[in-house]
Parts: C-alpha cells; sequence; structure tokens
C-alpha cells in the first residue's frame, strides 16, 4: 500500500549532495514530493525533510540505498513515529474592488499573517500542516491568487526522539571517511532509526 513518507536525512553540507540524492530517488522511481534542506545543530551537518509516496518496503531500500552515498550520515522515517510537521506559504492576493480590508481580516481569521500590502496585492504568510495550508489557499482562491510562494514540509519527531549524530566522535568519523571518500571497513557506521 502507498503512503506518503517523511524521511529525515543528515548530510555532509557540501556541494554536490542534494543532487545525488535527489537522483537516487528518481532512479528508483519515487516522486519527490516535498523536499526541505537547511542547517541543523551541528556544524557540517544539513538536514533533508524528504516526503515521497511509497510502500514502506521500497522506502525502506531507499533509506538503505542512502547510507551508500558518502555523505549520507544518517537516515530516520519519521513517519509512522508521531511528528510536528509545518509547510511555510507567501500567498500574493489581488485585492481590487475594495476588497483589502476583507481580505486582511479573514487572513487572521484564517491563522494567517498578513507580510505586505499593496495598492493592488495583500501578502498573506501562513505555517501549519499541509491541510491548513491547503484551506487558507482555498479560501484565498476566489478572490485572486497571483503568486504562490510555499516551501516543502520540515518534521521533527514528538518528544525526546531525535535524528542527530549521537556524540562528535561519530561526527568526525563520518566526516574523515567522507573527506577520504570511503566508509568505514565493515558495518556502515550509522543504521537507520
Amino acid at each position: 500500500m502507498s503512503t506518503k513518507h517523511t524521511v529525515i536525512a543528515l548530510v555532509e553540507d557540501r556541494p554536490g549532495v542534494l543532487n545525488r540524492v535527489a537522483s537516487l530517488f528518481r532512479r528508483r522511481g519515487f516522486n519527490i514530493e516535498s523536499l526541505a534542506v537547511g542547517p541543523t545543530e551541528q556544524d557540517g551537518l544539513s538536514r533533508m525533510t524528504i516526503v515521497v509516496d511509497g510502500a514502506t518496503t521500497q522506502v525502506e531500500q531507499v533509506e538503505k540505498q542512502l547510507y551508500k552515498l558518502i555523505d549520507v550520515v544518517k537516515v530516520a522515517d519519521i513517519t509512522h513515529k508521531g511528528m510536528v510537521a509545518r509547510e511555510l506559504a507567501l500567498i500574493k492576493v489581488r485585492c481590487a474592488n475594495g476588497k483589502r480590508a476583507e481580505i486582511i481580516q479573514l487572513a487572521g481569521v484564517l491563522g494567517a499573517a498578513v507580510a505586505d500590502v499593496s495598492d493592488s496585492t495583500v501578502i498573506i504568510q501562513v505555517v501549519g500542516d499541509e491541510e491548513h495550508v491547503n484551506n487558507v489557499l482555498r479560501v484565498m482562491r476566489p478572490y485572486g491568487i497571483a503568486e504562490i510562494a510555499r516551501t516543502g514540509r520540515v518534521a521533527m519527531a514528538r518528544g525526546s526522539a531525535v535524528v542527530h549524530v549521537d556524540d562528535a566522535k561519530e561526527a568526525a568519523a563520518a566526516a574523515a571517511h567522507s573527506r577520504l571518500g570511503r566508509r568505514p571497513s565493515g558495518a556502515l557506521p550509522y543504521v537507520s532509526d
């Protein structure tokens, strides 16, 4: 059965890593529905939040393939662990015919913020889960949407569960092996959660 999976990958922060990870998903026939990349609390590492639609067994196989990429330090599918997931959207709404006040009031009712106001448009900022963002878009559409800029999903497991490299020694070992273009001999240095 196909399910939307939220996969977190901690990767070395260097050029080309995003392309290698995206190419792996492409070669396996996955369409990446959402991708967000940013720095982590650990220097030299970036966090990729990847949303793909597929069977659990297929996604597990992709996780194993990700570990074969030199720059990938840790991978976790947090789909079934309970997570907080958010997206950000900036929505430029046309405000012709004196509808500006109505649009601004409606944005507040929907839990969105007004980021900018001009003579002919209002930019609405909405942060929330995918359903909330889609709802704000649906409500604003009749006013005339001029432009949408939307991020991919970012997510964290709830509670005390974390996705990170456990200590500086592990991170240093991964960085050293990455610089040499190889993994430590034997098992992979990190395992999926």
